[in-house]
Formats: structure tokens, C-alpha cells, sequence
């Protein structure tokens, strides 16, 4: 049985209109999570440990103040598109579009102001809540007027995630959720004691701006091998890794299929994540600096979180042997993902 519940959490800024901010908390036996209706933002998700302890998973803020202003999209849905857009070009039909570069040379996740920084309009569901906004001809330099909806729904030890979107003109499309978590429990120091598996043959090389260099790469014989568990300090030390911030190809087809486990031993906490999506995206922290002050007024060091972003491959618009990521007047984006936790 999950209850859902609606309550407000603040207003936006005048000069972003000032709307009102809602938080909607869906709750289970085993799972609390929390989330808003600006950014679609995941605030809150509470799982318990093998003592029957809850514990929030997720960084993030206790006001919206902390996500109004800069932040490494804790929680939130990205897009148009996730991740990066080599210079922040792409052409269709012959013509050119430019987007806003915010990362480097390159556009990142939508954008100057991508759906994480807007409001969505909310429908509550009898165990869920369904989010809706219309992204007009030209946001941020994407063709056509895109409606979108995102929604969550609690079944259980089940968080699903699912995305739909339609389009009046030819786009590229990319959405996911960017949340950071740590299995030991928000504000823990790292997430090295995590074992994480990636059920995935072949992984994307980037160039020194993140842009995959269009080569797709066997993971087998290197450090990008986790098709077994791996603890993770161990293996970053190993391996000489700085840390991952790479897609890793999974095996293609519409149907849901486990992709990723992190096992945290300490508190026998597992999170599974199953999707639709042809790409996740492993990233564990490596920009975080301790210089946010999160909830409860922890710190976020460097390697205190990893995300694991279900999505398609990162510049896919410019490189035509990945996955298609275009969508078309008259067909529907349409892709879920699953997180399941449990205790191991």
C-alpha cells in the first residue's frame, strides 16, 4: 500500500514568477521518497538497513533556496537532452541549431535553464504523481513545442520512474534523473566501502571535455569492466581511477532489464536499477568539493555519491552510429526506469 501526499515547500523567486513550490512524499512500507514540483526534484528517498533503520539515500536541501541556486542537479530531471552536446551544435534537415554552452565548450543537460530549473504543473495519483510541462519551439535552442510528462510511482521496495514526451517538429530527446546517492546514508564521507556491478560489454571513451570520442569500447581487460562486483576505492586505486563519469552501452531492445546493483555491505542496503534506456551513465561525485552545505547541513566531498543516469549515449545528435535519440512529429518518446531497494 502506498499513501501520497501533497503539501507546499516555498515559492519561487519573484524574478522567476514566484510560484508556488509543491513536495509530494509517496510513502510504502519499505520506501519514503520526496519530490518536487520544480526540477521533478527527488529531495528525500528513505530505505531501510538491515536493522530496519531508515535512512535518506539521497543528497540534496532542505529549501528550495538550495536548489534554486547553483547546484549539481541533485535529484532532478535533465533535458531536453542529458549530458553533454559536443559544442553545443547539431544540425537537422539541413539546418544548424546552437545551444547554450555551460559546461566548457559544450552543453550540458538542457542547458542555461534545462527542466531541472522550471516548475511542472502536478496530478497526483493513487500511488504516484504524474508531472507535466510544455517546453515551447526554441527553449534553449531545441526545435519544437515538446510536452512532456514525468511520472513516479511507489509499489513497494519500487521506485519507477517513467518518461513520455511528443514532439511538433523533429528534436533530439534525452531524459533522465540526476540523483546522487550514497548508501551508508546522505552526509557520509564516501561511497568506496559500495560494491557496484554494470552489466555492460562495451563503455564510451571521452575526450578531455567528457564528449564521447565516437569509439565504442570493450570494457573486458580494463578498469571499466564491472560485469562482476566491484568494491569501489579498491577498484578506483587499482585501476588508477580518478573516479567514473562515462556511459556504459547496454545491450539494446525496449524491454526492462536489470542494468546496474550496488551492494552496501555495512548496511546491507542494495539498490537495483533496471531501465528501457540504451545508455547509463556511472558518475561518482568526482566534481564535489565539500563547498555545498546539504541537509542537515552535511557536506558533499569529492566521491560522497554516485549517480547511476539511465539514458541514451551522450552526443548521440552528432554521431549517427549511436543510438538514435531523434523523435518525430507524431511518435512518442516513451522509456522507464525501475529503482529497487532492498537488503541483502
Amino acid at each position: 500500500m502506498t499513501t501520497v501526499r501533497r503539501e507546499a515547500f516555498g515559492r519561487m523567486p519573484p524574478e522567476e514568477g514566484g510560484g508556488e513550490v509543491e513536495k509530494f512524499v509517496l510513502q510504502s512500507d519499505s520506501v519514503r521518497v520526496e519530490i518536487l514540483s520544480f526540477g521533478c526534484i527527488i529531495t528525500t528517498l528513505e530505505t531501510k538497513d538491515r536493522d530496519g533503520q531508515f535512512s535518506d539515500v539521497v543528497l540534496g536541501f532542505d529549501t528550495l533556496e538550495g536548489y534554486t541556486r547553483k547546484h549539481p542537479f541533485f535529484g532532478a530531471v535533465v533535458g531536453r537532452v542529458a549530458n553533454r552536446i559536443a559544442n553545443g551544435k547539431f544540425s537537422l534537415d539541413g539546418k544548424e541549431y546552437q545551444l547554450f554552452l555551460n559546461n566548457g565548450p559544450n552543453s550540458l543537460h538542457g542547458g542555461a535553464k534545462g527542466f531541472d530549473k522550471v516548475l511542472w504543473s502536478a496530478q497526483l495519483l493513487p500511488n504516484g504523481v504524474r508531472f507535466f510541462r510544455l517546453s515551447p519551439d526554441g527553449e534553449e535552442g531545441y526545435p519544437g513545442d515538446l510536452k512532456v510528462w514525468v511520472t513516479y510511482t511507489l509499489s513497494g521496495r519500487e521506485l519507477a520512474i517513467n518518461y513520455q514526451a511528443q514532439t511538433s517538429k523533429t528534436t533530439p530527446i534525452s531524459l533522465t534523473n540526476h540523483a546522487y546517492f550514497n548508501l551508508a546514508g546522505q552526509g557520509s564521507r564516501d561511497v568506496y566501502d559500495h560494491e557496484i556491478s554494470i552489466q555492460a560489454d562495451s563503455y564510451l571513451p571521452v575526450d578531455g571535455t567528457q564528449i564521447p570520442t565516437g569509439e565504442v569500447a570493450a570494457v573486458q581487460g580494463t578498469g571499466f569492466d564491472l560485469r562482476q562486483p566491484v568494491e569501489l576505492g579498491k577498484h578506483l586505486q587499482k585501476f588508477h581511477l580518478d573516479g567514473f563519469d562515462h556511459n556504459f552501452c547496454l545491450h539494446q531492445g525496449q524491454d526492462r532489464r536489470l542494468v546496474a546493483r550496488v551492494f552496501h555491505p555495512p548496511t546491507g542496503r542494495t539498490m537495483e536499477v533496471h531501465t528501457t534506456q540504451p545508455g547509463i551513465q556511472f558518475y561518482t561525485g568526482n566534481n564535489l568539493d565539500g563547498s555545498l552545505k546539504g541537509k542537515g547541513s552535511a557536506t558533499y566531498p569529492k566521491h560522497s555519491a554516485f549517480c547511476l543516469e539511465t539514458q541514451n549515449w551522450p552526443d548521440a545528435v552528432n554521431k549517427p552510429h549511436f543510438p538514435n535519440v531523434l523523435l518525430h512529429p507524431g511518435e512518442e518518446y516513451n522509456h522507464t526506469t525501475w529503482l529497487v531497494f532492498n537488503i541483502a
